[in-house]
């Protein structure tokens, strides 16, 4: 089959769970014998890369702001995808999907995969907010089959459906571990004396929960740093505050987006990987954490529900309460030897986890069933 896929930035993926997902899955495609094709933006991938490991790359043009970036890229790419041969073509991201009635009008096979409910975004004003939800009704009414990541997500989304959402979580694949290298060297980070939050720094991942309690934590002297890896998402202006918010506080370190090996390496000598997100779809971050050994703290909202064995591979807090919150990250500071028992739970039930092919596959059945 020829798969053709719109709504992510581009490939290979840099940052973004989205991304992490196209990238994994379209080159597993290629794998597994099939023809994969992707719609990416030039600011995200260098204009003179044209394949990714057998992934055909068509580069379209788009307007780099919150509100046109994806609504742009995506509408061109709807259209131009109407001209090329395709068996399939798969949508990701609610946005996006809701130019997927172009295709579908002139016949054409479509998948919707959402990866959560982006209308609940904070960076999203009220008439965003209502576009997007209007996309997401769209999306789960005009393709042939619709994925979910999470089945909170399917829960969500069954409602007046005109299929029902198939759950397929994203995969899982170990970070490489490696000792305190360059990064470190870089970041000032000792092996075991920073607590890590990675990811994008948007509101709803709330890293800002994090600096508050690590101010509030001044008086314990312990020397932890906290280690805030990511770029902003088109919250400039909320990273800005994440800054003011920090001030000078030296244990507090924003390293930028990170990738690649220096990302693993961050990621392999953490002593504690914290996510307290009000909304999530199916983290791949909290995944890599939790198959790299790092004892985890997460809020208690769905999508974590279904990843984290409370009080057994990761500790969960009530995902609107601050006071608990940093009330569990103080307990776990205090206990190390708590965090090096939950990080060998979470290593051993990782094992467990389906990996990127085992998606492959079972996105593969889908694909065959909507050309029945």
């Amino acid at each position: 089959m020829k798969i053709v896929f719109i709504g992510a930035k581009g490939i290979p993926a840099v940052s973004g769970g989205v991304e992490a997902h196209v990238d994994e899955l379209s080159r597993g495609l290629v794998r597994a014998g099939h023809e994969a094709v992707v719609y990416v933006r030039d600011w995200y991938t260098p204009r003179r890369l044209l394949s990714w490991q057998g992934v055909r790359l068509i580069h379209l043009p788009t307007i780099r702001t919150k509100h046109l970036d994806a609504t742009i890229h995506c509408l061109l790419a709807s259209i131009h995808v109407l001209f090329i041969k395709a068996d399939v073509i798969h949508y990701h991201a609610v946005g996006p999907a809701a130019f997927a009635v172009l295709p579908r009008l002139f016949g054409r096979r479509v998948v919707v995969t959402i990866h959560r409910r982006d209308w609940a975004a904070d960076k999203w004003k009220a008439p965003a907010r209502l576009l997007l939800k209007a996309a997401e009704w769209a999306a789960v009414r005009t393709p042939r089959a619709v994925i979910a990541v999470a089945a909170t997500i399917r829960d969500g989304l069954a409602k007046g459906g005109r299929t029902s959402p198939v759950v397929i979580p994203n995969g899982f694949v170990a970070p490489l571990p490696l000792p305190p290298g360059p990064a470190s060297a870089r970041f000032g980070l000792a092996a075991r004396r920073y607590v890590l939050f990675l990811g994008r720094l948007v509101p709803e991942k709330r890293p800002d929960w994090l600096i508050r309690a690590f101010l509030e934590r001044r008086s314990k002297g312990d020397g932890l740093k906290l280690v805030l890896a990511g770029a902003s998402s088109g919250t400039d202006d909320y990273v800005r505050g994440l800054k003011a918010l920090a001030g000078s506080d030296p244990r507090i370190v924003f390293t930028g987006e990170i990738r690649g090996q220096d990302k693993d390496e961050i990621a392999s000598n953490a002593l504690l990987f914290v996510l307290p997100s009000r909304l999530e779809g199916y983290p791949i971050a909290l995944l890599e954490a939790l198959g790299a050994g790092l004892g985890c703290l997460a809020s208690d909202i769905p999508p974590h529900r279904e990843i984290v064995r409370d009080g057994v591979d990761g500790l969960l807090f009530r995902s609107d309460d601050f006071a608990d919150f940093k009330a569990r990250l103080d307990g776990l500071l205090s206990d190390p030897a708590r965090i090096a028992a939950l990080g060998r739970e979470a290593r051993d039930a990782a094992a467990a986890r389906p990996d990127w092919d085992a998606v492959v596959r079972r996105t593969i059945e889908v694909y065959r069933a909507v050309r029945l």
